[in-house]
Parts: structure tokens; C-alpha cells; sequence
């Protein structure tokens, strides 16, 4: 047979029967750990012809090893894949027709087994019977607990026997005595839920290599960091990764390799066996027929019972055809996937694009970025390592940031660091070490090549900085006025001025951040650079001097107004505005003037309205005095006089009316006039 290497991926349970062959362990050669919480392993050894090959893993573990696992094999076609079942102990449990509980006595046990022959090993004696029934008798004042056993033996007598004073008890039926054995160690096994065996078996009778490939949880991998100061214009960036070995065996001479990134990981539960529960459908022949009154008859319909028949019948025909929809296809051979996480599983001879520190090679995998230790590394079980995987002189500068939402006057020691390694530098701890002594320490996330980050570690005693706010608003040119809606555009202008007081002797460049502000935006001075929630400007500051450096935000925005609702007033403040527009501001006088009108017509409907109240009530107190002197003789003078006024006042009232309506006509000429202006005024 020629030479050939078969792939096999496993995608859920593979029968298989068991092998005698003698099992094969394939040890650890090649771990990639990742930041999202898995690692990928690679096991691979020579196998001998007819071996099974046996892989052990947490029970944790299982669902990651059954979604990822593939099989490389050399030793000829993979015949199955088994391992442990995960079943719940109460489904295995189901089958036995007997159950042992928790402190369960020996009656109560036995009493389970009613027409079963069992024999008893006395002192003197042996006893063989079939079990009647079995029963505890309480405690009394005068005997304690005991326990009865009720059998019938052979010759036909029953007998009563105490099970716990028997030397041995045992069933004669050798089936039920093995059932009752593995019920036991059921039992006795749901106990060991630590590991679980995953057995590999070749069909073919030859050895080979065979490689087994598998994700499985582990600790993500961390990155901490040097930044070293010394006499080189360069700072010195050394990278060391901290690994942990928690999979409970060592790793011996590995090949371990670290991926910085974060692919979408996530759990399917596939290890754990999975029961539906299905519908139970009876046809409608099958049920009695029930009793039926008949009402008076109004209209034709469907009776209930024949309604409810055709719903049962067409769910029947639904289910079945559901169940036809459902059914597996015909098993396929499936190949293995190419490829993991960018190329992680590709062979180990992949070409690498540069060397670090002669320690790990480092390259680009897609969107994730691999450091691989260039030499064998050994972990043992339940131990953690650290391993430089970087040592590069970086492109950064000293300088200070200042942000007013830290609370202190105080900005902070920082480096600028360009990312000019050409690798990406996974996010972690940095410590700051300047001029052989330590400075601070700083955390960053994950730079990638040629792209660069502030990093700060210290504050910076010999530089302080305060603020002062100004604010003004004013109305800009822009007027739109449209069907009775006036729209006027504002700019509100804050200030902020930093005063940057430098104490030391030596000039410093600062770095203040502003925090960006929804609606506003920088004019003058243009920033040296934006974040995605700040704003910022270097400045340098002269050795002992003080610096005064103002920002300017403006923020725009509109105000609607409705005309109608302005009052003259209101409208002369927009006129008299110096930034409104000419044609604006002839507009709104011409609306002003015609509110005025308005307002005066107004006022003086009012004014006639008190009037002719007055008028009113001086005529009601007339005709009382009139209709009071009438009774009193030689009043007829003074009666004469209040009439004469009193007809002198229905003239003037007459008067005041007429001027009254005149008004109100021009009032709602002018009311006209005002919404057609305002109606078809468009600027």
C-alpha cells in the first residue's frame, strides 16, 4: 500500500468497539497560548501497529476537545474516537430496577427484590429461599431495631431470617448479581469526575506518527515590560511572558509559542449528553367516544368534537412531516479544517520574518501576532515561567501630560512611545527604570507596528498648572424666518486658560488634554493631536518661567421662536441686535410695527371698556337716587337733574360704544394683516 496520510476531524461521537490493544499516550510537543483564555496543544508520537491511542483530559475540558479535536495519522484510516461518557448518574440509573439511597438500610434494600432467590451464609449453615419481603421492626422499650427477612425456602415453609446477623448474602441468579455489581460501580465511578479518556483507534494493522491537535481552556498568558533609560538616545524595551502550566502533566522540550490577539472563542455543550422530550399524539379513533347533546339547530357548523379532530389530524401530518424534514442525511467523510486562528496549526517549518534578542521569532498572523520561543522550553505541572520575548531599543521621548480631571496641579512623567519594532507589542505592566534606578511604572494596551502611545509613570512635582474659565454668547448673522417661525443661530465661547508654572531649571514640554465635549469644537489654536475622547496641545515650557496658554471651544446652536408669540418688545430686542442682518432686521420692524398697532388698539379697547363700566354703574346709582326721591315730596327739581344727566351719559356710553366696535374692526383688520405678513415673510 502506498504511503498516505489520513485526516480526521472530530465532530461528535464516534462508535467504535473496544480494542485490546495495548494504549499508546502521545506526549506534548507544541502549546500556543492566547489571551482569550484557550491554548491549542499538539501531541504526536511513533505508534506500533494495532495500537490504540489514549488522550486523558479534565471533565471541563471536554466540550473544547470534542469541538476542535483533529487527528493526523501516518498509522493508517482513524476506525473511531470513544471516550467516557458524561451521562447524568440518575439517566444511567434509569435501567436498574432497583435503587440504593443514601444511608438506605439492608431491609429496605432487599425489599426491592420480592421473588428473587437468595442465598444466606449463617454460622452453621447455608439458607436458600425466595425473598417475600423484608422489613425493619422499630426500637421498643424492651428490644432494640432489628431487621426481619421473610423468605419462602424450598421445601414450601416460610421462614423469617435477620439479614444483618448473615455472614454473606448473595442472588443464586448470577445476572441479577452482576446487575447489582455495576450498579455499584456506577456509583462508584460518577465519584472520579476529575478525568475522562478519549481513546484514538487505527484501522489498519501498522504503526506510524500520528499528531492529535486539540483547543483546550488554559490561564491567558501575561506581558510585563523594562523601559530602560541609559546613555543611548534609544530606550531599551525588554518584553518577558508569564506562562502558568496548569493542565496537571509537564511540558518536556515543547515548542511553545505565544499570540497576542483575541480570535472569538466560545463554549458548545457537547459533552453532556442531550434529551428532547416528544410529543405524545394519539389518533382520534383510539379515544372513546364521549356523550354528545345536541342543541336546536340555527346555523350549519363544524361540531367541536370534529373541529378539534381535523386540528389533531393536521398537527399528526405537520409532526411527520417535521420529522421527514428532520432526518439525518446519509453519514459523509469529512477532512480536517486547514488552519487555526491565522495559521497557528500550519506546519512548524512556517518561514519567520525577524528574530528577537535570539530568543523568539515574532510574525504576523492576520489580525493576531505570534512570538515563538526559538528554543525548546520545560514547564513542569503546576509551575509558571517567565520568557523574554523581546529586547529592542523603541523610538520614545520624555515629556508630561496634564489632564484637570486627575485632581492634582501636578502633570506626570511620560514617554511617548513609537512602536517602530516592527512587532506588535502585546498590552501589559511597564516598569520605568532611568538612569540605572527605578522611576515608576505605567500600563498600556496592545501598540501595533508603527503606531505609538503615552505611557505615564510618575508625577511631576517641579511643574504646576491651574485653570481659569471665561464664557460668552452672542447672536451670529444667520436669520431664518419661515411661516411664523424665527430661527436665530448662537455661538457660545469658553475659554479656558492654563497658567503652566515651571519651578525646575530645566525646560520641560507638556502635554495638557482636554476632554472633547459633544456640540463643541477648538478654534485658534489647532491641537497637536485628538483621541478618541480628548483633545491635545504640547507646549514648551522655558526653564524657571511661567506660560500662559489659552484654548478657545466654540459651541453653535439655534434657537426657534414663534412670532406670534413675541410681544413689540420682545421683537425690538432681535431688531436692535447689531449682528442681524439688514434684511432680517427690516422684516422683523415691519412685524414689530404692526405688533405695535396692534398692542395700541388693544389698549385702548380696554381703556373704553373701563369707561363704559363706569359709565354704567354711575347710571345704575342714578336711577336708584330717581326711584328713592319719588316718594319725597318737592324733590321734583332734584329727580328733573338726574334725568337730565342721566340722558347725557346714554349719549356719551352710545359714543364710547361706536368708538368701542370701530376699534375692534381695526384691531382684527390689523390681527389680519399681521398673520398674512407672517404667513408669506420667507427669509
Amino acid at each position: 500500500m502506498p504511503h498516505r496520510i489520513v485526516l480526521f476531524t472530530l465532530v461528535g461521537i464516534m462508535a467504535a468497539a473496544p480494542s485490546a490493544a495495548q494504549d499508546t499516550e502521545l506526549p506534548v510537543r507544541r502549546v500556543v497560548l492566547y489571551k482569550h483564555g484557550v491554548g491549542f496543544f499538539e501531541r504526536s508520537a511513533e505508534v506500533n501497529s494495532g495500537s490504540a491511542i489514549r488522550l486523558q483530559f479534565k471533565a471541563e475540558e471536554m466540550d473544547d476537545v470534542l469541538k476542535s479535536l483533529t487527528i493526523d495519522s501516518r498509522a493508517g484510516a482513524v476506525a473511531g474516537v470513544r471516550y467516557d461518557s458524561n451521562e447524568p448518574l440518575e439517566k444511567k440509573l434509569e435501567n436498574f430496577p432497583f435503587r440504593l439511597g443514601d444511608a438506605q438500610p439492608l431491609t429496605r434494600i432487599l425489599d426491592q427484590f420480592k421473588g428473587s432467590r437468595v442465598r444466606l451464609r449463617l454460622a452453621a449453615d447455608h439458607v436458600e429461599g425466595t425473598i417475600i419481603s423484608a422489613r425493619t421492626i422499630p426500637v421498643t422499650a424492651d428490644q432494640p431495631e432489628r431487621h426481619a427477612l421473610l423468605i419462602l425456602s424450598d421445601d414450601g415453609e416460610m421462614r423469617t431470617l435477620d439479614p444483618a446477623a448473615a455472614l454473606g448474602l448473595s442472588f443464586v441468579d448470577p445476572r441479577l448479581q452482576e446487575q447489582f455489581r455495576d450498579y455499584l460501580m456506577l456509583v462508584a465511578g460518577a465519584r472520579n469526575r476529575d478525568k475522562r479518556n478519549v481513546t484514538i483507534e487505527t484501522a489498519e494493522n501498522r504503526g506510524g506518527l500520528v499528531r492529535a491537535r486539540y483547543v483546550v481552556p488554559t490561564p491567558i498568558w501575561k506581558s510585563s515590560y523594562r523601559l530602560i533609560f541609559d546613555a543611548e538616545e534609544r530606550p531599551l524595551l525588554e518584553g518577558w511572558a508569564i506562562v502558568d502550566n496548569t493542565t496537571g502533566e509537564d511540558w518536556e522540550n515543547i515548542s511553545l509559542s505565544l499570540v497576542s490577539g483575541r480570535p472569538v472563542s466560545f463554549i458548545s455543550r457537547l459533552y453532556e449528553p442531550r434529551y428532547v422530550n416528544r410529543p405524545v399524539f394519539e389518533l382520534a379513533q383510539d379515544r372513546a367516544q364521549r356523550p354528545i347533546v345536541h342543541g336546536a339547530g340555527i346555523e350549519t357548523a363544524v361540531a367541536e368534537e370534529g373541529r378539534r379532530e381535523l386540528a389533531q389530524a393536521k398537527e399528526m401530518q405537520n409532526f411527520r412531516q417535521g420529522r421527514l424534514a428532520a432526518a439525518p442525511a446519509p453519514a459523509m467523510e469529512m477532512a480536517a479544517v486547514g488552519g487555526f486562528a491565522g495559521g497557528v496549526m500550519a506546519d512548524n517549518d512556517k518561514n519567520v520574518s525577524s528574530t528577537v534578542a535570539q530568543t523568539a521569532s515574532a510574525g504576523e498572523l492576520g489580525d493576531l501576532f505570534e512570538y515563538r520561543i526559538d528554543r525548546a522550553i520545560t514547564v513542569g505541572q503546576g509551575e509558571s515561567a517567565m520568557l523574554p520575548f523581546l529586547q529592542q531599543r523603541v523610538a520614545g521621548r520624555k515629556l508630561l501630560i496634564y489632564n484637570e480631571a486627575h485632581g492634582s496641579q501636578h502633570p506626570l512623567n511620560a514617554v511617548e512611545i513609537t512602536n517602530d519594532s516592527g512587532k506588535t507589542l502585546d498590552g501589559g505592566a511597564v516598569t520605568v527604570l532611568d538612569a540605572g534606578a527605578y522611576a515608576g511604572e505605567a500600563l498600556f494596551e496592545t501598540i501595533k507596528d508603527d503606531d505609538k502611545r503615552l505611557i505615564s509613570y510618575a508625577v511631576d512635582l517641579g511643574m504646576r498648572i491651574t485653570t481659569a474659565y471665561d464664557s460668552s454668547s452672542k447672536l451670529l448673522s444667520d436669520f431664518t424666518l419661515r411661516r411664523g417661525v424665527m430661527s436665530l443661530r448662537y455661538a457660545r465661547k469658553d475659554v479656558r486658560t492654563f497658567t503652566i508654572h515651571n519651578v525646575d531649571q530645566k525646560p520641560k514640554t507638556v502635554v495638557i488634554e482636554m476632554p472633547v465635549r459633544a456640540g463643541y469644537k477648538p478654534i485658534g489654536k489647532e491641537p497637536t493631536e485628538k483621541t478618541a475622547d480628548a483633545y491635545r496641545y504640547e507646549i514648551a515650557v522655558p526653564a524657571g518661567e511661567t506660560v500662559k496658554f489659552p484654548v478657545t471651544e466654540e459651541n453653535e446652536y439655534v434657537q426657534s421662536l414663534s412670532i406670534t408669540n413675541q410681544t413689540y418688545d420682545q421683537l425690538i430686542t432681535y431688531v436692535r441686535n447689531k449682528e442681524l442682518n439688514a434684511e432680517g432686521r427690516a422684516k422683523l420692524e415691519q412685524i414689530a410695527d404692526v405688533k405695535r398697532k396692534i398692542a395700541d388698539t388693544d389698549r385702548e379697547i380696554q381703556l373704553l371698556e373701563q369707561q363704559i363700566k363706569e359709565v354704567f354703574e354711575d347710571q345704575n346709582r342714578l336711577r336708584q337716587n330717581i326711584s328713592s326721591l319719588r316718594s319725597v315730596s318737592g324733590q321734583d327739581a332734584q329727580v328733573q337733574k338726574y334725568a337730565l344727566t342721566l340722558a347725557e351719559q346714554e349719549v356719551d356710553l352710545t359714543s364710547k360704544r361706536d368708538r368701542q366696535a370701530q376699534l375692534r374692526r381695526q384691531g382684527a383688520d390689523l390681527q389680519s394683516k399681521l398673520n398674512t405678513l407672517i404667513e408669506t415673510l420667507v427669509i
